[in-house]
């Protein structure tokens, strides 16, 4: 476990989420520690929980305690979905919407010259301002409707280079950590910075999941302070006696 995860098992985890299997899911999450993906699966342990799947509950709790301990930003906010999934606090006052956090990570921490966009609230679509420019007519008044849209501001790069210098606290080899340092000071930090860490095949991948999860956190905070929150889902096969269930 303290070796991280490999990208077998990654891609077990990822696509126990993407088939809403809360029984793979929480098989699969035994093969890594959990710290490294709270954000990319809290959803889904959060809808095994919500199920009642049998380990549900240890993993939830197991979740909980990782989230208190790190406290990044959005970490109390998946917290609350847990503790309301495991029944021990009232459902937080967020609608659900299926938006993809990485995608709407990618758009609040683009350039603020050029991008953000908005979320398309029937579909949780996000598209980028870029690509999204309406023509004039009935469409454009459409596209324009804030019932329909949530837009995402652009926020630019700040809090990716908070990532880094976190990151670097992290980095055991004080060799390694010091040319990070270096690697980040100026212009061009973040070229610098991933030129270096592709030496290391092991910090290269453990950075990513780090930024991952922080950006993943970063978005889920944002949704909330908006009034969303992604929808809570859990698939059961109905061998085990119960059914599949749609968004909690």
């Amino acid at each position: 476990m303290v070796e991280g995860w490999d990208e077998g098992g990654l891609r077990t985890l990822r696509g126990a989420l993407h088939a809403q299997d809360g029984v793979t899911l929480l098989a699969a999450l035994r093969r890594g520690p959990v710290r490294e993906v709270l954000q990319l699966a809290g959803d889904g342990v959060a809808g095994a929980a919500a199920q009642g799947l049998p380990g549900a509950a240890v993993m939830a709790a197991l979740f909980l305690g990782s989230l208190r301990e790190r406290g990044f930003r959005g970490d109390e906010e998946l917290a609350d979905r847990l503790r309301a999934a495991a029944g021990d606090a009232a459902i937080p006052f967020l609608r659900p919407l299926a938006v993809d956090l990485e995608t709407l990570a990618m758009l609040l921490e683009s350039d603020p010259a050029e991008s953000g966009g908005r979320v398309d609230l029937s579909t949780g679509e996000c598209r980028p301002a870029l690509t999204d420019e309406p023509g004039p007519g009935p469409e454009a008044e459409e596209d324009d409707d804030p019932e329909r849209w949530l837009y995402v501001p652009a926020l630019g790069s700040r809090a990716g280079y908070r990532d880094m210098e976190l990151f670097i606290e992290e980095v055991g080899d004080a060799t390694l950590a010091n040319r990070l340092r270096i690697a980040i000071g100026g212009r061009g930090a973040f070229r610098r910075f991933k030129d270096v860490l592709a030496g290391d095949e092991h910090s290269w991948r453990r950075y990513h999941r780090f930024r991952d999860e922080r950006q993943r956190g970063r978005a889920r905070a944002w949704l909330a302070e908006a009034g969303y929150c992604p929808p809570i889902t859990s698939r059961v096969e109905p061998s085990s006696g119960s059914f599949p269930s749609g968004p909690v």
